[in-house]
């Protein structure tokens, strides 16, 4: 099974970013060692199973930027969520626009009840906005069983 903590001669390491949807971080549960770490979580599958996370991609719509407070409101297909430090982000500014469809890589900072991630990166999709809204549900999916195979 996937492990996000696991790496060569027992050292922790931070895995690649798990594409999930905002439901997930909804039921999302820390485990353990996230209470001192506060960065792994562990996400519910829908075909069943768990993955443990830390660093997440995530797609959604912009419906607020609070650039004074260094955050932004988006929402995906399953409920909305919050972006930390989207003013560090390089380039980042241009994703601040309310309606932009962008992608977001970061560290779950909260789950339950409203899930909370510091950004590491940010891109606008806005262009072919349709096309990654339409695509994205099926790509956390298809990774979530590749993680889980």
């Amino acid at each position: 099974m996937y492990n996000p903590e696991k790496a060569a001669g027992g050292e922790k390491k931070r895995a690649p970013p798990v594409k999930v949807l905002s439901c997930q971080l909804r039921t999302a549960e820390s485990q353990e060692e996230a209470a001192v770490s506060g960065d792994v979580w562990v996400v519910r599958p829908a075909r069943g199973g768990s993955l443990p996370v830390s660093l997440v991609w995530m797609q959604g719509t912009v419906l607020e930027a609070q650039p004074d407070r260094n955050t932004v409101l988006l929402m995906d297909e399953t409920g909305t969520f919050t972006v930390q430090g989207v003013n560090n982000i390089p380039r980042g500014k241009p994703c601040l626009s309310q309606g932009k469809y962008v992608m977001v890589m970061g560290v779950i900072q909260a789950g339950p009840p409203e899930p909370v991630i510091r950004a590491v990166k940010m891109a606008d999709l806005s262009e072919r906005a349709e096309l990654h809204r339409q695509m994205w549900k099926l790509e956390v999916e298809e990774l979530q069983q590749l993680l889980l195979a």
